[in-house]
């Protein structure tokens, strides 16, 4: 499907060119919103997907604020435009503070800018530590369903780093239909996946739950693999750990040493986005001075392109568009001002008429 959610949006004044007035949408509205609803979202993410595919998209690079007296600190710009029904441009503004975990609070903060395609003029500033894990999720699930339609699907699942994304994850697998006979977990920090533990038994997840010593005894022990960890380099770098051909998740992108990229086959959301950074493709890339590794993309498999081999390791590495964000957070948009909760700022832009 190519066709996005009908949208429904609001002006300040009749006209094409009308400025719209500018609203602020809590992390508690986005979450009421797309709580329950991951069905919907994952079809929106395929749908952004194909539409990204298609050209009808502007996704350029992300932009990387670091510190020199900071240095495992970041802030991450993600500009994007979208098309199709959705129809807005926009900016993620998401940082990475590591050292916030010590002191109780969530490593990443976030906030999503709306601009309107017409005008320019932003339309709304919502939270959005909560659309960047929701879209995350979708992505995840919508790759584990199309990346084992031509394998037996997988019943046993494994998330290595079991923070945020990995709750999110596990939530819109779930909600998708996925349901499990085991289902392990390996964290470095035992804390953490006694945590997750507590977290799926209080879910109601269903079949064998197992806490794993290693990465490598929950791999071998996973159909489906998802890393979600906060991994700066490689951890993992033995194919024979793979040798089942699971279908792997590999959110976090930096786990695997690139000998286990080139015994997979590799699935990106978008090439030039994957290969940079550092990331697994990217040191896969430097290692072999070529691209003939990937398979392709997501949407490559989805329109028929690309056929995923059954009888190797399947691994989708999504670097994370910011048309996602933006698709996922127009959607909450909508639904506000179809509820009438939408919190509009009177008077947030002060000069509008050109002479004064």
């Amino acid at each position: 499907m190519t066709d996005l959610p009908t949208t429904v949006t609001a002006s300040a004044t009749s006209g094409p060119h009308a400025v719209r007035p500018f609203a602020v949408i809590s992390g508690a509205q986005v979450q009421q919103v797309l709580e329950g609803r991951e069905k919907q979202l994952v079809e929106l993410a395929e749908a952004v997907y194909r539409l990204h595919g298609a050209g009808d998209s502007v996704n350029p690079p992300s932009y990387f604020l670091r510190f020199p007296d900071r240095p495992a600190s970041r802030i991450i710009a993600l500009p994007a435009s979208i098309g199709g029904d959705v129809r807005v441009d926009g900016v993620k503004w998401i940082s990475s503070f590591p050292e916030n975990v010590r002191a109780g609070i969530p490593r990443a903060s976030a906030v999503l800018i709306l601009n309107d395609q017409d005008t320019g003029y932003p339309f709304a500033c919502l939270e959005s530590s909560i659309i960047s894990a929701t879209r995350t999720a979708a992505s995840a699930a919508l790759a584990a369903d199309r990346l084992s339609r031509d394998r037996p699907r997988p019943t046993r699942v494994g998330f290595v780093g079991t923070g945020l994304i990995a709750r999110y994850i596990h939530t819109f697998l779930a909600g998708t239909g996925w349901s499990f006979d085991e289902t392990g977990v390996h964290d470095l920090a035992a804390d953490s996946a006694a945590g997750f533990r507590r977290y799926l038994e209080q879910s109601g997840t269903t079949g064998r739950i197992t806490v794993h010593r290693s990465a490598e005894e929950l791999i071998r022990s996973s159909d489906l693999v998802v890393f979600a960890t906060v991994a700066s380099e490689p951890h993992v770098g033995d194919p024979a750990w793979f040798s089942h051909n699971p279908v792997v998740l590999h959110v976090s992108l930096r786990d695997l040493a690139p000998e286990v990229v080139l015994a997979s086959a590799n699935i990106v959301d978008d090439v030039e986005h994957c290969l940079k950074a550092d990331t697994s493709p990217h040191l896969a890339e430097r290692l072999t001075g070529g691209r003939d590794f990937l398979q392709g993309t997501l949407d490559d498999v989805m329109a028929g392109r690309v056929t995923v081999p059954a009888d190797r390791p399947v691994v989708f590495s999504p670097f994370g568009l910011g048309v996602l964000d933006l698709a996922v957070g127009k959607y909450v948009y909508d639904d506000m001002v179809r509820s009438g909760e939408l919190h509009v700022i009177d008077g947030f832009f002060h000069e509008l008429r050109r002479y004064g």
